[in-house]
């Protein structure tokens, strides 16, 4: 499990949906089984176990149980609205999709586990991506209890150079958070805090944030952000010499892939 990859266009990272921490869980549990090495369909069948989502979340199974059996009778009814811009020849003018993430969802009871088929317009902001894609490790996100940092994670991944700017209007639509936390100082303390926290508290980044006004008005907020330094003792965790396949995930840089960080890695010295 600790090596799974979710690669999602830029497109869905600001994209414009609301899902629970449950729901997100099941669809980058699925994402990360995406094959990009070969022509995919909307008729693949997607598997998540109950026993995956509490193995890789530390949750209790029964509270996994329940979870799993929740979003499969709530994912085939969440919409997602991305947002695509004239490319001249299947696209001439902006234009706002609202699609489905999936097409079926099957719940198998007696062994806690669904099966799922993405949406046929998803599927291209999932597949086939050769560049505006963000890239991270399943394990980055997998701990996290807010399903604002989660989003919120995959927006700072997308910039890995440790800075973005981000416009108040913008995280508000891709959060749906349109008609909600009107007062900026509600936004802060039910929506960005938490989110930061959660960040981390679980993922390879450590971030600080600040307002900016225009006027009088916050608009912007602004986020600093860098990957924790290892612990010395993780230096030191080898296998024959190299670090152990999770401790390469953990220390994997936002946005760098799994094989390129085990060459990084791999090539730190012992520390005596």
């Amino acid at each position: 499990m600790d090596r799974q990859i979710v690669v999602k266009s830029n497109h869905i990272i600001e994209a414009s949906y609301r899902l629970s921490v449950a729901e997100q869980r099941v669809i980058l549990s699925a994402v990360s089984q995406v094959r990009r090495d070969q022509p995919v369909t909307d008729e693949i069948l997607y598997s998540v176990t109950a026993a995956e989502i509490a193995q890789l979340c530390g949750t209790d199974p029964k509270t996994a149980y329940r979870d799993l059996q929740a979003a499969a009778e709530r994912l085939q009814t969440r919409r997602v609205t991305l947002l695509l811009e004239p490319d001249g020849v299947t696209i001439r003018t902006k234009r706002r999709r609202v699609t489905c993430w999936v097409q079926t969802v099957d719940y198998i009871d007696q062994e806690g586990r669904i099966e799922m088929r993405f949406g046929k317009d998803i599927l291209p902001y999932l597949t086939g991506l050769q560049r505006e894609f963000t890239r991270y490790a399943l394990s980055d996100v997998a701990k996290m209890t807010s399903a604002y940092g989660i989003r919120l994670y995959e927006v700072l991944v997308q910039w890995p150079e440790g800075h973005r700017v981000v416009e108040v209007a913008d995280l508000r639509r891709w959060l749906q958070l349109e008609d909600r936390y009107p007062l900026m100082a509600d936004l802060r303390r039910w929506v960005i805090e938490p989110a930061i926290d959660q960040i981390n508290e679980h993922s390879p980044l450590m971030v600080s944030w600040s307002p900016r006004k225009t006027g009088r008005r916050v608009t912007h907020l602004v986020f600093d952000y860098a990957p924790k330094k290892p612990a010395k003792a993780a230096k030191a965790k080898r296998i024959r010499g190299k670090l152990t396949d999770a401790e390469i995930t953990r220390q994997a840089r936002p946005g760098e892939s799994w094989d390129a960080a085990r060459a990084r890695l791999n090539q730190i010295p012992l520390e005596i």
